[in-house]
């Protein structure tokens, strides 16, 4: 297994499931998207475990909808209309988070996010939420051609962070997170704390290190 990156220069975060526990939102958001078509509330658990396959999974999940429906898309535009409504509400920094933020701070290494969350809901949340110090370099998918899995989101996050792959470490809890840093070169650890789908197993995405909590990142980026 690899080794952190000596020089670390930077380090990168995925953003739902991640950095942030955005998942509550989720929770209230697909309930009232099943109340307004009659269905009883769904386990928390499972709506939970979907956030980070985004909104049209969701619709999927809460509707019992199929992507080629021609009654998804206009579901999906409605939960994102209500998303907007709770939008940073609930939301928080995982426990260590701003502590390990701070301490990277203290440190000179720079840090990012590479999410596939749109601008128009990432920007809001992260002003919101007012992490310090702030982070160097946010990419949505509005940024970039290609989304995660592939790796021009990280690319982007380490010439905007004045990096190269090699000095920065990718953290993320979905198989694509963990794709896309190998692929752009980076050392990647798995968020397996994160919103990990029943039958899914983060011990199988090929990331260098595993944090079972968000507590532990702290000691698997910077060595203490």
């Amino acid at each position: 297994m690899r080794r952190p990156p000596q020089g670390l220069r930077a380090v990168i975060f995925d953003l739902d499931g991640t950095l942030v526990d955005t998942a509550e939102e989720f929770v209230v958001v697909v309930q009232a998207l099943r109340a307004e078509h009659g269905r009883p509330r769904m386990d928390p658990q499972r709506i939970r475990a979907s956030v980070s396959n985004g909104a049209r999974a969701l619709v999927t999940l809460g509707l019992d909808l199929p992507e080629a429906s021609p009654q998804h898309e206009p579901q999906r535009l409605r939960l994102l209309e209500l998303y907007s409504e709770v939008l940073g509400t609930t939301a928080k920094p995982y426990p260590g988070i701003a502590e390990l933020l701070a301490e990277l701070g203290r440190r000179g290494i720079a840090w990012g996010i590479a999410t596939n969350k749109p601008r128009a809901f990432t920007a809001p949340l992260l002003q919101r939420l007012a992490m310090q110090p702030p982070a160097g370099s946010v990419v949505c998918p509005d940024d970039v051609t290609r989304r995660k899995p592939h790796p021009e989101s990280l690319l982007r996050n380490c010439s905007e962070l004045g990096c190269s792959p090699a000095e920065a470490i990718y953290v993320g809890d979905h198989l694509r997170d963990i794709e896309a840093g190998r692929r752009a070169g980076m050392y990647t650890i798995a968020a397996a704390y994160g919103y990990i789908e029943p039958g899914d197993d983060p011990n199988s995405w090929g990331a260098d290190a595993h944090a079972n909590h968000s507590r532990e990142l702290a000691g698997l980026i910077l060595g203490n």
